[in-house]
């Protein structure tokens, strides 16, 4: 009898997921069922192949999203975060496996027993990041443990970035993924994290001037800003006792310093909304957030408010996004600015046909052994194929679907809502992953703990 997977949601990270459990579908008796609201998307080739059944779902339609979980044995959700608690909940009542990408909500956490005592597996947070960052941390924690080793230091970054041959604008940055979370980083709270033993905070309006520099190997050199929470995984890792715990976003250096511009100018701001922005020009939008002057031009105002020169690359940064253009509009009615701003970043910074986009990951790991300090540092790059098997959807699908098949064959079986932290869940994902090209490359290198001088005053 076919061992019967569900998958909700057909969004732009799927593609090697469907790939890998249709490649597997014959040999392991696997039969997919794909749901999606437009599901017609999909490539010919799985919407014919002999071991997928296609349905058309609307999320809210409870019957048939209820009868479709009941007739499966495990749940891939890949819907949006907020609407994963809806599917855990039929999952449980009708006793089914769960699979997600996504971060665990307050939510889902309070199932966590009811899961066990029906000796069910809810993964989550089994995609890139979260999910790659949790795996490949601890196996490197976990070995240095094994060793006698005594953690002291754990920095972790991650990227999605366009790949090196596409890198073509001035910001070297293109979106990879969603535009909005870019658009928003780091607001709603203050970046916290500790170093060499010290609390650190950094309010919004100076995240983006305190970055971290880092070198890949034949990438060359990245810059990282802080995540908001960086404490929040102390206690998953067992690393309460860490003198330095950093984990942040990676991007090519001088993307922080010129974005900065924007959270200065107040176009990232996402809380109120612009009661006349359909029909704006960029000119127009640009001006909302400068002083009036009957005389001086935009352009001369914008330079004024910011101080920089006209010969500064931080002002070809801004001529390049065409934001003194007094032609092209807004389309959007009654938007935020950040909802404006991401309209017009996205006219410059879309991938174009061809183009591929490439993902970074970079760990540091301190620790004491016999009384020496000591440091791993490990870094894993991605690149993508084209723009529907890119390097986003390859990392954060495959781990997806590599769960899903071991907890269905019963490899991966400790209940629980969970994230993949222990031996029996990573070990094996990171070994498949190798065969996929997904691979850290560790080099041990002088432990340096904090050094001040690689951030950015």
């Amino acid at each position: 009898m076919n061992h019967q997977i569900l998958v909700l949601g057909t969004g732009k990270s799927t593609s090697y997921l469907l790939d890998y459990l249709l490649d597997k579908a014959k040999e392991e008796e696997l039969h997919i069922t794909i749901a999606d609201l437009h599901p017609e998307i999909l490539p010919e080739k799985i919407l014919k192949h002999r071991h997928t059944t296609i349905v058309t779902l609307d999320i809210k339609d409870t019957d048939k999203r209820t009868k479709l979980i009941q007739e499966s044995e495990l749940v891939i959700s890949m819907l949006p975060a907020f609407l994963h608690i809806l599917v855990a909940k039929d999952c449980l009542a009708a006793g089914k496996h769960l699979v997600t990408a996504s971060y665990i909500s307050d939510a889902l956490q309070q199932l966590d027993a009811e899961v066990k005592q029906k000796g069910l597996v809810f993964m989550n947070e089994i995609g890139l990041d979260p999910g790659i960052d949790h795996m490949s941390a601890m196996e490197v924690i976990d070995r240095i443990r094994d060793n006698g080793g005594k953690m002291v230091l754990f920095e972790s970054f991650c990227g999605g970035l366009v790949a090196p041959e596409n890198d073509t604008n001035l910001w070297n940055y293109k979106f990879t993924w969603n535009p909005r979370n870019v658009v928003i980083a780091g607001q709603g709270g203050t970046a916290k994290f500790i170093q060499e033993g010290t609390y650190k905070y950094i309010p919004y309006h100076k995240l983006f001037r305190r970055t971290e520099f880092l070198d890949v190997e034949g990438y060359g050199k990245f810059e990282a800003y802080a995540n908001r929470d960086s404490l929040k995984y102390r206690e998953a890792y067992g690393l309460q006792d860490v003198l330095t715990l950093y984990r942040g976003t990676m991007r090519r250096v001088g993307f922080s310093k010129a974005w900065h511009m924007f959270v200065q100018l107040g176009m990232t701001d996402d809380s109120y909304l612009l009661e006349n922005s359909k029909g704006m020009t960029f000119r127009e939008f640009t001006n909302l957030f400068l002083p009036y002057s009957p005389t001086d031009s935009v352009e001369l105002k914008l330079r004024h408010y910011l101080k920089i020169d006209q010969d500064d690359i931080m002002w070809e940064k801004l001529m390049e996004l065409n934001l003194f253009d007094d032609k092209k509009t807004i389309p959007l009615k009654n938007a935020s600015p950040a909802q404006v701003l991401q309209y017009i970043l996205e006219q410059s910074w879309t991938l174009q046909d061809g183009e591929k986009d490439m993902i970074v990951m970079y760990h540091k790991f301190g620790y004491e052994l016999n009384g020496q300090k000591y440091q791993i540092d490990a870094n894993m790059v991605v690149k993508g194929e084209n723009q529907t098997y890119t390097a986003m959807a390859k990392t954060v699908g495959l781990p997806v679907a590599i769960a899903a098949l071991k907890i269905i064959k019963g490899e991966i079986n400790t209940p629980g809502v969970q994230i993949p932290i222990t031996k029996e869940v990573y070990k094996p994902i990171l070994e498949e992953l190798k065969n996929h090209g997904i691979v850290f490359k560790e080099h041990k290198v002088p432990y340096l703990g904090y050094n001040p001088d690689s951030v950015a005053s």
